[in-house]
């Protein structure tokens, strides 16, 4: 070999080496990234972030490898959620999912109006003001709407079947998410009126406070507990259904995740099946979908699982009825 030709050897080889790490890095900084948001902590949300990754797998994303997920939690500190929001703007993630709650979505959809956004409620969100129409929602957001709010009638009907007698309802709300306070206590009342049925309203923003409104329902008595679909609470589901057997109070859920934890009965849509669906829609939009394009989705099913054990721990005998139209019967 010439001397020419080994320095020109040498010159390709060190071009090699710098263009590998070169395109090495681009390759990498490819990869999208999700920026989630959620009003709550970790704590409860393994299931539902399962159906998550689930959908934008299907979608052809695995996190970890061609996706990142940028989590951000407000520890049901509302106040927390704008700057949160913000923050994932600044960093320009290619799609924001919020979760947790309706004020999630209101953050984000606060915080950009070019970022896309796909949110998971349990309202309406029409009613709400997040989108323009379910078919044509317009602007940057779309998502699912699983309806746990819409479901109170429904609910109370159900519980009123297994105990009959039932007049005073206790309803237990988390007051630092507004808008799900108000439209449970707006359909429990009404529903309430309609059926003949006293509605108590008991607050619980931290753990400490469920204990509390638990030991107030024990002075009060109420027949029946109505548990609001709340994220606060579905995160403390636990404790809540603990609470409510130590004090022998039948009560009614908006998730079957109640059920599982030993809870009397639930009512609603799939949490983690919603969350699938968000990220279905999520890697839509990584693969070039727009938001506006996307319908609203809607929960269309809705299970009814009632747990055997704790309504025989009550002394309650479920009618066949019942136990006929429930989707599952724990035993």
């Amino acid at each position: 070999m010439n001397r020419r030709a080994f320095i020109t050897m040498l010159g390709g080889a060190a071009t090699s080496a710098v263009a590998w790490p070169l395109s090495a890095r681009a390759q990498h900084a490819a990869v999208p990234v999700i920026g989630f948001l959620n009003s709550q902590s970790p704590e409860g949300y393994a299931e539902p972030l399962r159906g998550l990754r689930q959908g934008l797998k299907d979608a052809g994303y695995v996190e970890g490898e061609n996706l990142t997920i940028d989590y951000r939690w407000a520890d049901n500190q509302m106040e927390r959620l704008p700057e949160l929001a913000a923050d994932l703007v600044r960093r320009r993630v290619a799609v924001i999912v919020t979760t947790g709650g309706p004020s999630s979505a209101f953050a984000a959809k606060a915080a950009t109006a070019t970022i896309p956004i796909v949110f998971n409620i349990g309202d309406d969100p029409v009613r709400v003001g997040l989108v323009a129409s379910f078919a044509r929602p317009g602007g940057n957001l779309t998502g699912v709407s699983f309806l746990g709010i819409e479901l109170t009638a429904k609910r109370l009907e159900l519980l009123r079947e297994l105990v009959p007698g039932a007049a005073r309802v206790a309803v237990l709300v988390n007051p630092a998410d507004a808008a799900v306070v108000q439209a449970t206590l707006r359909d429990t009342e009404a529903a309430g009126r309609a059926m003949g049925l006293q509605i108590q309203v008991f607050n619980a923003d931290t753990a400490a406070e469920i204990e509390t409104a638990f030991e107030s329902m024990a002075r009060k008595q109420p027949d029946v507990l109505f548990v609001a679909p709340t994220p606060f609470l579905v995160v403390r589901r636990v404790q809540v259904v603990q609470r409510a057997a130590f004090h022998r109070i039948p009560a009614t859920y908006p998730l079957r995740d109640f059920a599982e934890a030993g809870g009397l009965m639930s009512y609603g849509a799939s949490l983690r099946d919603a969350y699938r669906q968000v990220g279905a829609y999520a890697g839509r939009i990584l693969k070039g979908g727009k938001p506006a394009d996307l319908p609203v989705v809607q929960s269309t099913k809705f299970e009814l699982v009632i747990n055997h054990p704790t309504a025989r721990m009550l002394g309650l005998t479920v009618p066949p009825t019942l136990l006929a139209g429930a989707d599952e019967v724990i035993e």
